[in-house]
């Protein structure tokens, strides 16, 4: 029997957030999504009579007062999560911030569990799979502002009596991912006849699909045990340029990919898989679509 029935989710129309919102009411839970009051990206939610939205910004939630109560508080809401903006030390502090009222939001609405979502960047360059008792030693801003928010979020929860899991998650991918991730561009280039510009791809990188996370974040939230981190990944490691090539076989594609055109990025992690063996222990999760059946849901998306 479920241990609970109602969630709230922050930052529900993103890739991650949508998946949630999707997988969450396919098995009848109600769901609170908190939106963005600019966003644009409603469209990626699904219509429900179980989904209830409103809108709210990042820096407001401490000031968000909702009669209902709900169960678990799923926070995937984050602020300036791209490129530079990653380093942007005042906008990172700020997101620490919003992390803490979003616990806060979470016990006014009755929730008994607090679920983040944390980041592949928070453990920064290492050559092995990560595990929650990876040392953690973050190299951006982004990272910094990740690692510090679980931290204080997990004593923040401890204090008011609710339980805490973070989910430090790797590479998600899906229809409904950026435009310019690495996947979404090579598909794109590809079927454009372009050749991609791309880095060597000599990473071992870790992809897991949206369905398969949302899943993983709904297993924690029913047994997730209080206080863990969890690493979030497929727990298959590739080299990169790999995943590039099968992409390419998917299209049937002769096009000529551009391998080492760009160069990698400050902070750039060359090893980049999660050790999921304690996720699936506690919980009973274990991811099920391949990447090129994820690759195919994309394509067949367009």
């Amino acid at each position: 029997m479920r241990i609970y029935n109602k969630i709230v989710i922050t930052g529900a129309s993103g890739m991650i957030g949508a998946a949630l919102v999707k997988n969450a009411v396919s098995i009848g839970l109600e769901v609170l999504c908190i939106l963005r009051k600019d966003s644009k990206r409603i469209k990626n939610l699904i219509e429900t009579d179980l989904i209830k939205i409103i809108y709210c910004n990042i820096d407001e939630y401490c000031e968000l007062n909702i009669e209902d109560k709900y169960d678990v508080f799923y926070h995937l809401a984050w602020d300036k999560t791209f490129n530079t903006t990653r380093d942007d030390v005042e906008s990172q502090i700020n997101n620490i911030q919003y992390t803490i009222d979003a616990v806060r939001l979470a016990k006014r609405l009755g929730c008994k569990k607090f679920i983040g979502a944390g980041s592949q960047a928070e453990y920064g360059i290492v050559k092995e799979s990560l595990k929650p008792e990876t040392p953690v030693n973050p190299q951006s801003g982004y990272g910094i502002a990740k690692y510090a928010a679980g931290k204080l979020s997990k004593l923040l929860c401890s204090q008011i009596d609710m339980q805490f899991n973070w989910a430090r998650i790797l590479s998600v991918y899906g229809p409904l991912d950026g435009e310019n991730s690495l996947i979404m561009y090579t598909i794109k280039e590809l079927l454009a006849n372009r050749s991609p510009e791309l880095t060597k791809c000599e990473q071992i990188w870790d992809y897991l699909y949206c369905d398969d996370a949302a899943r993983a974040l709904l297993a924690i939230g029913e047994s997730g045990v209080d206080g863990k981190y969890y690493p979030l990944g497929s727990g298959q490691g590739r080299i990169l340029s790999e995943f590039i090539i099968n992409i390419r076989d998917i299209i049937s594609s002769d096009t000529e990919i551009n391998f080492g055109a760009k160069d990698y990025y400050s902070h750039q992690p060359m090893y980049l898989c999660a050790d999921i063996s304690e996720l699936t222990k506690d919980t009973g999760w274990k991811p099920k679509i391949s990447f090129e059946e994820g690759i195919r849901k994309i394509i067949n998306s367009f």
